[in-house]
């Protein structure tokens, strides 16, 4: 049996791996560091300093919990709609589904609670099911 590789998410360069990738993400979904702020559970002046000095510290647990919920969001978009200006679009499109009543993805993950974020990310794990 082999070993499977764990990756320590409390060192330092785990921290810059994430926070580079969230940044990454917020850039090509066009947030605003207030919606930023919001989406990780943070103070904007806190979110401002991690994009220009990632913590040397390990992130909290609940940060974490949020970025897996939005890398998961993200991944889902990609893999469904796979032209990365429709996946993008899709966050700020009015949405019919019982979960959004109308709103858009982005409305419901900016109501700022992680299980938001979870709703999200299962709404649309569950299109693969379809």
């Amino acid at each position: 049996m082999h070993d499977v590789p764990t990756t320590d998410l409390q060192t330092p360069a785990a921290t810059r791996v994430a926070l580079r990738t969230f940044f990454r993400i917020s850039e090509a979904w066009q947030l605003d560091g207030a919606e930023e702020a919001i989406l990780l559970g943070e103070l904007p002046a806190i979110v401002g300093t991690w994009r220009e000095r990632p913590p040397e510290e390990p992130l909290p647990r609940a940060t974490l919990e949020r970025l897996s919920h939005l890398f998961g969001i993200y991944a889902s978009l990609v893999e469904l709609f796979q032209d990365p200006s429709r996946a993008h679009a899709w966050l700020r499109r009015p949405n019919t589904a019982p979960l959004f009543g109308g709103d858009t993805a982005l409305a419901r993950m900016l109501l700022g609670d992680v299980d938001d974020l979870q709703a999200v990310r299962e709404y649309l794990e569950a299109q693969f099911d379809h």
